[in-house]
């Protein structure tokens, strides 16, 4: 007697499908941009160097404390330096929310607006949609990391002049080096955060709640900061990707120290190669239903 399974004609594609043309990157991109916490984000990090430069207006120039110089008192030394302030100051946490938001906001958006099962019933197959969320999502995150720096040294120089990076300890890197050295801080901040885009996308594939994967991404950056602050912790510390989000600080060095950030380079990147892997077997094998 035969069987169903005798009779049952295989399905096939429909002519001219090809999966990896589904969710171009582009329409995802400007889908992404035209968003207005994308807008708001930009103009937080824009208005960065200008809130810092007013408040170098009002308080004065810095000076040393105890004795000692800090990257932070030469900020007013010139466009170079005032760009490196800026990412001093804000690579411990506010580059860590546009990294969150870009990650962590993309997938459970579409199921808290109830069109992700319809994005896959475009048919967008799951690993393309994942993949070109989380694509643009680093693009974006790089491209704010870009452009905090890129404003910062237009400000510093309009500013404070076009010159010499001083260094703190010592000595100068001329304006070609320095932007060379700014260009690897700016590319190695960008991989130390990789962790937190990795918490972000995977909790986006976890919840229906934007703020929920955005906030726990964040809060989860900040247990991580603050067990890297224990030093009862020992040499355990050095595997925590927090230990060396500064390690940048040693690239603009007369004479730049580069163990401390492949060593940071390294566990970020395990780090969020692990995580990737999880968002993307968990949303493989996920019950989508919204």
């Amino acid at each position: 007697m035969s069987t169903l399974a005798e009779h049952t004609e295989p399905l096939h594609a429909a002519s001219g499908y090809r999966p990896a043309r589904t969710l171009p990157l582009r329409v995802e991109l400007a889908r992404q941009l035209k968003r207005r916490r994308t807008l708001i984000m930009a103009g937080i990090l824009a208005a960065l160097p200008f809130v810092l430069l007013i408040a170098f207006a009002i308080g004065g120039d810095p000076n040393g404390r105890d004795g000692r110089v800090t990257l932070m008192d030469t900020a007013t030394a010139s466009g170079a330096n005032f760009a490196a302030v800026n990412l001093f100051v804000s690579a411990g946490f506010l580059l860590v929310i546009p990294v969150a938001l870009f990650c962590g906001d993309t997938v459970a958006s579409e199921a808290s607006w109830s069109s992700l099962r319809y994005l896959l019933a475009a048919p967008v197959p799951r690993a393309r949609l994942l993949w070109s969320k989380l694509v643009v999502g680093l693009g974006l995150s790089l491209a704010a990391m870009i452009l905090l720096p890129v404003v910062a040294l237009a400000v510093g120089t309009a500013a404070y002049g076009w010159g010499p990076l001083q260094i703190p300890t010592g000595g100068a890197l001329d304006s070609g080096t320095a932007a060379q050295r700014l260009l690897v801080v700016v590319a190695f901040i960008f991989v130390s955060q990789l962790v937190t885009a990795g918490l972000a996308f995977w909790l986006s594939t976890k919840t229906d709640a934007p703020l929920g994967a955005v906030g726990g991404a964040v809060g989860l950056t900040i247990v991580g900061n603050v067990l890297d602050a224990v030093t009862a912790l020992g040499h355990w510390r050095d595997f925590l990707p927090a230990h060396w989000q500064f390690a940048w600080a040693d690239a603009v060095q007369p004479h730049p120290e580069w163990s401390g950030m492949i060593q940071g380079t390294a566990i970020s990147i395990t780090y969020a190669l692990v995580l990737f892997a999880l968002a993307f077997r968990g949303f493989a094998r996920k019950d989508v239903v919204s």
